[in-house]
């Protein structure tokens, strides 16, 4: 393969490029590593004269091509050795069974004596590790023992694991731990005591049972340490074979273990195969991945510091520690000041010789060679016939090459570093994540640099592949975690998340090795109702509610050009003059208001700068002007992101911010039907694609709603029919809505009745019955404060599709659906339910019969009072001169053909309507194409029967 060389005369990469392009092989590791803390290999033997590993070789100048490694004939498993595995499998799934019951209380204490015979073994149990695998320092491993003793225990003892962990009785939230089963442990050659001691005691906080399998070369010592933890917990109560061991193990018996039935998890730390071997197993897998560490120091870094770290980490336990620096990374300006303090404080540089030695050395066939994995310097140095002064702590080799042709680029596993020199800091960087992708992909890195070079930090953080970024932290000591940051949980099993093909991208700790049953009970989450903080009503209030706005001073009035002509934005603004509020007027609002219309109002309010917004009219100028006051106050507002569909008002993906900053919200309604004051509803039309959107969010309610009955003396008779049935519509919708509660059924009803009683009244008397004019007017506003709140349904959902496609009016087109909708709700068995919480069961039909026994209509079955219900509708629509069909509505057999081609894509859009989700039937688009056929070609009554039949 070809090497990387990184010139320190060649030009730097660009800042904003982040990172130049890989070698080939820098993606991938090399056919042969050794991961983490494994090295499944012979003990050291020191070489003979004349062996390939203490003669000098040239140096590598041509790319080098390693031979697939020779495949080793393993004998198969012997029959008493599987028979005996099987034996104590049982023993521990039964062990397990019973040390699953133990109480918090029990298991702590377990863990806790445990822990503690752990601890005061340290230092025997150290020197047996290093006698029996010749490798590594006793003095460190007594720290890595005392680690995985003390800082295990202090860290989780108060950690719930048994039952109960976590519990929200309000929220109706239990979390509750129970152990996986039987754990199998694969316990690596280079810390065969510590991480036998880690796993013991974390199988014990979780109730889990665990079966060792120590390496081959390192049996006595991981068998010793798992005995001391075993007797320990046996003598604190727990069951006698809750941990096990293979007394004579192998990779085929560690294969067999891994693939027994009654494991329910492996925990393994060991060499590639041994790892691979374990997520294969079919088990679930919780595995470490290889370390190449980096440690990158940057021109602002505390040197002395910096260089001290790496030697500690470096020479702790001769670094077999898989965390640990492999190559240090030097800036340029400050590469000869760090050389410096490397010799200062003990490090040896390699000459070109001595390099050439160690390369050889370094790597044996291709392979890591397991002889050096951690020696101390003068054995190095005898392996490697080089001379190096005593006292040398660590070996340091300058270079330039990355890759499988340079040795010292990979994870060594002892005393020796790369050191390489980058001309910039993004090109030091580039390297560290190069020797990452080639051999730590996902394990650890480390940048020195000044704490507060935030862009240095930030750069390196977001281009190096690791789950453990430290700073100013040397490496091997700060990724266990807990002694540098004691936020770090403290483990000897490392994640490295998928970039280091692993399964878990943090340090393993007992949240790993428990199940989480989340035990939900049901809850009705909060309920909401918001109207206006202002309602003025009664004949006349006009005048005295607009001069609550005095210290107002610019107001921006939206209307439409026949109340315009007619003389109502006069009544405004006298009063407004009257309170020295400066006021302008905007009039060309049309019905059915486009984003044309919208924008246009917008550019005048911008140019105007008020700070109370009038909107006075029917439904298409407050619709309007909310979304011109919206786009007022946040003028980053997405017309698509207000548009987008929520099944929930409280966690819809588009956020709006409460408005009131810029500006006051004033409604006057001059038409009653649309509630439009009082609600957070606006309906717009897009006209490039003649699609209307209702757009809802509470931010658009309104601050001040003007209801005045002299202001709708005189609305038209097929108005006040039309917009009569659109307010009877929203009641009858919201009071069956599955977000209905008492606060809104009972707005509903009152609007229900006034209706019925008051709406033949206004229509056919008009100005001459005032108190029918007023009664409607209230109504209209109760039933937008009822539905404001508890939403509506599909018959909205069409309507609005009607409207928009063949320019019928709102209230129209509400009034040839609603009788069809109703029958279409009024079932105990719909096929389909709306999810709400509060909505327990379908009710719809009981609703609209209580409706019907509140009117006094009749009937002695619920079935009969919904069909009262509909007649009594039909009959209120007959008075009000309206017709019974879409058909008749439209009058036009041309516009009725197009109608009838056009179904499909109208209930597909009044399937994704806002107003759908909140239906108690929740409609399948050819139940709502079916309702568009039924109201379109016959007259609902006469009605028999509520049942609805769909032959779409």
């Amino acid at each position: 393969m070809m090497s990387t060389r990184f010139n320190p005369c060649q030009k730097a990469p660009a800042a904003s490029s982040r990172l130049l392009p890989l070698p080939a092989h820098a993606s991938r590791r090399p056919t042969a590593r050794v991961v983490c803390e494994a090295a499944a290999s012979p003990a050291p033997v020191t070489p003979k004269p004349g062996s390939t590993a203490a003669q000098p070789q040239a140096p590598v100048t041509t790319p080098v091509v390693h031979d697939a490694a020779a495949k080793k004939e393993r004998p198969p498993v012997a029959d008493d050795q599987l028979a005996g595995l099987k034996s104590l499998l049982k023993r521990s799934v039964e062990a397990q069974r019973k040390f699953s019951i133990y109480s918090q209380e029990q298991v702590d204490e377990i863990f806790r004596s445990a822990a503690e015979a752990a601890n005061a073994a340290r230092i025997p149990l150290a020197k047996m590790a290093v006698e029996e695998t010749r490798m590594g320092v006793v003095e460190d491993k007594v720290v890595k023992n005392h680690f995985a003793s003390e800082f295990i225990y202090n860290k989780y003892k108060h950690t719930k694991t048994c039952g109960i962990i976590e519990e929200d009785q309000a929220g109706g939230i239990q979390k509750v731990a129970e152990p996986v089963g039987v754990i199998a442990g694969i316990v690596p050659t280079t810390n065969p005591t510590s991480t036998a001691i880690f796993k013991a005691l974390l199988s014990l906080k979780t109730r889990n049972a665990l079966v060792l399998c120590p390496h081959p070369r390192a049996a006595k010592s991981t068998i010793a340490a798992a005995k001391i933890v075993r007797d320990a917990a046996i003598a604190a109560g727990a069951p006698s074979d809750i941990i096990s061991w293979v007394e004579t193990p192998s990779l085929p018996v560690s294969q067999a273990l891994m693939q027994a039935p009654e494991v329910s998890l492996i925990l393994a730390t060991g060499g590639p195969a041994m790892v691979r071997a374990a997520y294969s197993s079919g088990h679930p897998s919780l595995g470490v991945g290889a370390g190449n560490t980096p440690a990158l120091i940057d021109e602002t870094a505390d040197i002395k510091m910096a260089v001290s770290s790496i030697m500690l980490s470096k020479t702790f336990d001769n670094g077999v520690i898989c965390a640990s620096e492999q190559s240090v990374v030097v800036v340029g300006k400050v590469y000869d000041e760090v050389r410096a303090e490397f010799i200062r404080r003990g490090a040896y540089f390699l000459n070109e010789e001595e390099k050439v030695k160690v390369r050889a050395g370094v790597l044996i066939d291709g392979r890591l060679n397991p002889n050096i994995v951690g020696q101390s310097i003068p054995k190095l140095a005898e392996l490697f016939g080089i001379k190096v002064p005593q006292g040398t702590r660590v070996l340091i080799g300058e270079v330039e090459a990355l890759g499988d042709s340079e040795p010292l680029s990979q994870e060594k596993l002892c005393p020796i570093l790369a050191m390489y020199k980058a001309p910039t800091y993004e090109h030091a960087v580039h390297i560290a994540h190069s020797l990452i992708m080639y051999g730590g992909a996902g394990h650890t890195s480390v940048l020195y640099t000044n704490p507060l070079n935030k862009a240095h930090i930030e750069l390196f953080e977001s281009t190096v592949k690791t789950v453990r970024i430290l700073i100013n932290t040397p490496a091997s000591q700060g990724a266990i975690g807990d002694l540098y940051n004691f936020h770090l949980d403290p483990s000897l099993t490392l994640g490295c998340g998928t970039w280091g093909s692993t399964s878990v991208s943090n340090n393993v700790g007992p949240q790993h090795l428990i199940n989480i049953k989340t035990v939900t009970s049901r809850r009705e989450n909060m309920l909401w109702f918001r109207v206006p903080p202002k309602i003025y009503f009664k004949g006349g209030c006009l005048e005295l509610a607009l001069r609550d706005l005095i210290g107002k001073k610019r107001a921006f009035i939206v209307t439409d050009k026949p109340l315009f002509d007619l003389g109502y934005a006069d009544k405004v603004t006298r009063i407004l003059d009257d309170i020295n509020i400066h006021h302008q007027v905007f009039y060309h609002v049309t019905p059915d208001p486009t984003l044309a219309c919208i924008n246009a109002g917008l550019n005048e309010i911008l140019e105007f700068k008020p700070d109370v917004i009038i909107a006075m009219g029917g439904g298409s100028p407050m619709d309007a002007a909310k979304i011109m006051w919206l786009m007022y106050e946040c003028p980053e507002t997405r017309f698509d992101g207000l548009a987008m569909r929520f099944m929930d008002i409280r966690k819809r993906v588009y956020e709006v911010p409460e408005l009131g900053k810029k500006a006051t919200m004033v409604c006057i309604p001059t038409t009653s039907g649309t509630g439009s004051e009082v609600t957070p509803f606006s309906v717009v039309t897009d006209e490039r694609l003649g699609a209307k959107y209702p757009l809802a969010d509470y931010a658009l309610t309104p601050h001040m709603a003007i209801v005045d009955p002299q202001l709708v003396l005189n609305i038209p008779k097929k108005l006040t029919a039309w917009g009569g049935i659109d307010a009877l519509t929203h009641a009858l919708e919201s009071y069956v809505s599955i977000c209905a509660t008492e606060y809104t059924r009972g707005l509903s009803r009152e609007a229900i009745q006034l209706l019925f009683k008051y709406l033949p009244r206004a229509y056919s008397n008009g100005p001459n019955d005032y108190e029918a004019r007023e009664k409607v007017h209230y109504a209209a506003t109760i039933a937008g404060m009822a539905f404001a709140n508890a939403f509506l349904g599909i018959c909205h959902s069409m309507a609005h599709k009607l409207g928009a496609a063949f320019h019928v009016p709102h209230g129209l087109a509400n009034a040839a659906l609603i009788s069809h909708v109703i029958r279409y709700n009024a079932t105990d068995m719909p096929a389909k339910q709306a999810a709400f919480p509060q909505y327990q069961y379908p009710n719809a039909k009981h609703h609209y019969a209580e409706l019907a026994t509140m009117l006094s209509l009749g009937g002695s079955t619920d079935d009969e009072k919904v069909i009262k219900l509909i007649e009594a509708i039909e009959n209120l629509k007959k008075v009000c001169d309206i017709p019974p069909t879409i058909k008749d509505v439209f009058n036009d057999p041309a516009k009725g053909e197009d109608y009838l081609q056009r179904l499909d894509a109208l209930a597909e859009d009044a399937f994704d309507d806002q107003c759908t989700g909140a239906n108690p039937r929740y409609p399948l688009i050819a139940d709502l194409k079916q309702i568009y056929l039924d109201a379109y070609h016959a007259p609902i009554l006469p009605i028999k029967s509520l049942e609805f039949y769909s032959k779409v």
